[in-house]
């Protein structure tokens, strides 16, 4: 009986720091960035979407210097839709946009 007793407080233990390790929402975004910047060789510029998806992963939309030009508002930039998983392991990314920083969406 002492063998059950020992293994309960082991179970709960590990269900809290399973959900206590799961990194907060700052931490997610500074890893993914982190992460995409590894993987593509470019520094994210800023993150314009961020949300949870149905898998308790990351969603999220980051802006990255794809081509720096002179002036400034010439520059390339791109939008990248980046998941990660529960624990902001970067799961994939993908290009979704490309654009000029000097130019606004068109409506």
């Amino acid at each position: 009986m002492a063998s059950q007793n020992s293994n309960t407080p082991k179970n709960k233990e590990s269900s809290q720091s399973t959900a206590e390790s799961r990194p907060g929402p700052m931490d997610v975004l500074r890893g993914a960035r982190a992460q995409l910047a590894e993987l593509t060789g470019m520094e994210a510029e800023s993150v314009s979407s961020f949300e949870r998806t149905e898998g308790d992963g990351w969603m999220l939309r980051v802006e990255v210097l794809e081509l720096a030009r002179v002036p400034d508002t010439m520059s390339l930039l791109a939008s990248y839709e980046v998941t990660l998983d529960a624990q902001g392991a970067l799961t994939g990314y993908r290009r979704v946009h490309r654009y000029e920083r000097g130019r606004a969406d068109r409506s």
